[in-house]
């Protein structure tokens, strides 16, 4: 059962970009136990960036593809949907972000395409990391408000694809040191590190702190998904036991989203971290499912998803009174450690 921290107020804030420590995305690690609750995929994600043209195959042989959208709260949000395999898998993706494009019959339910309609991709150019991203001119026809979430859908999406790490931006050949619209900052090249679904809470010391991403939960009728949210905390403090107490203390009294943790967790010792594994002693209070027997998969795959977002965490082991062996609310055992997904919020269709 999920143990919600609903609050009924939700207030958008506007702020702006700031930027967070660097942030790392390890590989899938064969031996690694891969759990796949409903909303996380496993799967190989085989595209190239390479390629000359954006054809599909007669077959309409199909594959799956992370995409950056808007939820029903204006959260940027990923859900994985499948497309038609390309060969330009960029650019494709960015085209199934445009409202009123192919991916209208798809969207999930509370969800939308982030850019303004009639926008065209007329290219992208990936050099060293870096994709330039080459926009027609109806991509400057968007609400101002909406011009941070648009920048991190963007950049979030296309960072996805291994070969991509950073994302510039041109309008028809000119390059935006800016953004159109409200002159958000683009510094250069926005990557992932420069965060996404800001929450600030009250007395934060903005030049004495640094950035995490955690992923909470969020809610569509009977479908929940995971909303990752980036939070400023203590510049001296851990980042690895600043991410999980960020957990454990849930989201912002104004959000819409809730957490399956409850907030009588505790790490029992310091956390270890070993050749890209990061190894995490919980007391019993993290066994919230089957009356305090068993782990719940939201519980660990909010666990796995928010420390993977950390420099060199490819994997976390979870123990519960130093027992490596826990049960799963599936009622499987878990005694490996968990790699991050590839894919995060498959559809059902």
């Amino acid at each position: 059962m999920i143990h919600a921290n609903k609050l009924s107020a939700f207030l958008m804030l506007v702020i702006s970009v700031f930027l967070l420590g660097a942030c790392g995305f390890g590989d899938m690690n064969e031996n690694a136990q891969q759990i796949d609750p409903p909303q996380v995929d496993y799967v190989d994600q085989d595209d190239s960036l390479t390629g000359t043209n954006d054809s599909v195959d007669e077959n309409i042989e199909m594959t799956w593809r992370e995409l950056y959208l808007f939820d029903k709260n204006g959260y940027v949000v990923p859900q994985t949907l499948q497309v038609p395999k390309s060969l330009e898998v960029a650019k494709q993706s960015l085209e199934y972000l445009v409202k009123d494009g192919p991916v209208t019959n798809m969207l999930p339910n509370g969800f939308e395409a982030v850019l303004p309609a009639g926008t065209e991709i007329n290219g992208i150019n990936v050099v060293d990391g870096t994709a330039t991203v080459d926009f027609s001119a109806e991509f400057t026809n968007y609400s101002p408000e909406q011009e941070m979430k648009i920048l991190q859908a963007i950049t979030w999406t296309l960072t996805q694809f291994e070969t991509i790490e950073n994302v510039k931006l041109q309008i028809n050949g000119e390059n935006q040191e800016v953004m159109p619209v409200n002159g958000t900052p683009i510094n250069g090249a926005m990557s992932r590190a420069d965060g996404i679904n800001f929450e600030y809470g009250n007395g934060v010391d903005i030049v004495n702190s640094k950035s995490i991403t955690l992923y909470f939960l969020g809610q569509a009728n009977d479908e929940y998904y995971y909303v990752p949210v980036t939070r400023r905390v203590d510049l001296n403090k851990n980042d690895i036991v600043a991410t999980v107490e960020e957990l454990i203390s849930g989201p912002m009294y104004y959000s819409p989203l809730f957490t399956d943790l409850k907030h009588d967790v505790t790490l029992l010792s310091n956390p270890i971290y070993e050749n890209g594994t990061l190894t995490l002693n919980f007391n019993e209070s993290v066994l919230g499912d089957n009356e305090g027997t068993a782990i719940s998969e939201y519980v660990l795959q909010s666990l796995v998803l928010s420390l993977t977002e950390l420099k060199g965490v490819e994997q976390v082991a979870v123990m519960v009174n130093g027992n490596t062996e826990i049960m799963m609310a599936t009622g499987e055992m878990l005694a490996e450690p968990v790699s991050r997904p590839i894919n995060v919020n498959k559809v059902k269709y």
